[in-house]
């Protein structure tokens, strides 16, 4: 199958995907037609394709099956000749005959595998081709330092310049300079598609920047062996994610030596353990494919309870409260402030109202830091200030 068929494909399954996924969205918006007619549209290269193989393989067949016929017909017809001269036996015709037939066999069979082989050797390029990738971020670098058994928290960003490999041509950091010292609280503000959340990613290394450094506790983050770090950092998202398993196995992901005894305590203190204890099967009752099972409060507790139970250095926290109702978001800012007493944490938030307690808070604009410092500091600056430009905004909307 040519790419371009090949990549049509893929586009189908992943729609086909989206659309199990995403039926209950389907369904409210009525667009089971429109995503079937994408989906046969998506199908018609590789329909075209298929036939176009088909026609190959056929005219391929009907060659071989035809040159075996005539090179019987030919066998006889020449032998014929050659026995009414006196120049061959009977014996030797129809041996060289059965020679002909089953070496004529095997290659008429071979033939009609082309395309097989050609789809297997295809699929087997693709296979080794991702086995023989090397990753620029190994997570398990033998030579990289060990994490000592406590990081600090430490975290500095050092004149970082960066763009997502996705596009390149979008800088996202322009010489981004922060430091955050160990046990600090610092939120990060600004307008949508700042780099807030690119901040907690180079953190994680999920990324490496283009240019400059990231340190935690002074030492260039590369240096690090990286999943003995990750043990060290505790990551709560806007959009938790759980597991279909049990809300025991979804917080035991924070540690897997965990006791029971300690998974109790982590969920209290997330203000969890009361819902989950009055359910009918507690901490066995099953969350449901992706946590469909539970509401966006307490998958968020659940998702907090298992952070709590990593027992982290560093707390990063992606907008972990923007998409709950007043009730919930109360709760799980309740256990959020449980669980940064004495840890490096890193909010990214929309809500100014959620992060005005922090030690500094920085503004992110046009690829830097344009403004820190605590929320009366910010506010004093007034008018011209970009943090009091994001106050008044939101006070204006609340209103």
């Amino acid at each position: 199958m040519s790419t371009n068929a090949e990549e049509a494909q893929n586009e189908g399954s992943q729609l086909a995907s989206e659309a199990v996924v995403n039926h209950r969205t389907i369904t409210a918006f009525s667009c089971q037609n429109r995503i079937v007619d994408l989906f046969e549209e998506t199908l018609r290269g590789p329909r075209n394709e298929s036939i176009r193989q088909s026609w190959i393989s056929g005219v391929g067949l009907f060659s071989s099956q035809f040159l075996t016929v005539a090179a019987v017909a030919l066998t006889f017809w020449y032998g014929g000749m050659l026995m009414s001269k006196g120049l061959l036996s009977s014996r030797q015709l129809f041996l060289a005959f059965f020679i002909l037939m089953s070496t004529g066999k095997t290659i008429a069979d071979a033939g009609t595998m082309t395309s097989d082989l050609s789809k297997g050797s295809s699929a087997v390029r693709s296979v080794f081709a991702i086995l023989d990738r090397k990753t620029k971020i190994e997570p398990d670098n033998l030579e990289g330092n060990k994490v000592r058994e406590t990081v600090q928290g430490k975290i500095e960003f050092d004149d970082v310049y960066f763009s997502y490999p996705s596009r390149p041509g979008q800088m996202i950091f322009h010489g981004l300079s922060l430091k955050i010292e160990a046990g600090m609280t610092m939120a990060l503000v600004g307008e949508s598609g700042s780099g807030k959340s690119t901040v907690i990613g180079l953190i994680e290394r999920f990324y490496d920047p283009l240019k400059g450094f990231v340190l935690i506790d002074d030492y260039d983050i590369k240096s690090y062996n990286l999943r003995e770090l990750r043990s060290q950092i505790a990551l709560v998202s806007q959009e938790p994610a759980l597991f279909a398993g049990t809300i025991h196995e979804n917080i035991v992901y924070g540690r897997d030596d965990a006791t029971d005894a300690e998974i109790g305590e982590a969920a209290i203190l997330a203000h969890a353990h009361e819902f989950i204890s009055s359910m009918k099967d507690g901490y066995k009752t099953h969350c449901g494919e992706r946590g469909v099972q539970l509401s966006g409060g307490q998958k968020q507790r659940i998702a907090i309870a298992r952070a709590i139970l990593k027992n982290p250095s560093i707390l990063l926290l992606d907008e972990a409260t923007n998409a709950l109702d007043s009730m919930s978001e109360n709760l799980v800012q309740e256990a959020l402030d449980n669980m940064m007493v004495g840890e490096t944490c890193v909010i990214v938030a929309h809500r100014l109202s959620t992060i005005q307690m922090a030690d500094c808070i920085a503004v992110v604009k046009n690829g830097k830091i344009v403004e820190h410092g605590s929320h009366s500091e910010l506010l004093a600056l007034g008018d011209p200030g970009s943090y009091y430009s994001l106050v008044k905004l939101q006070h204006y909307y609340a209103s």
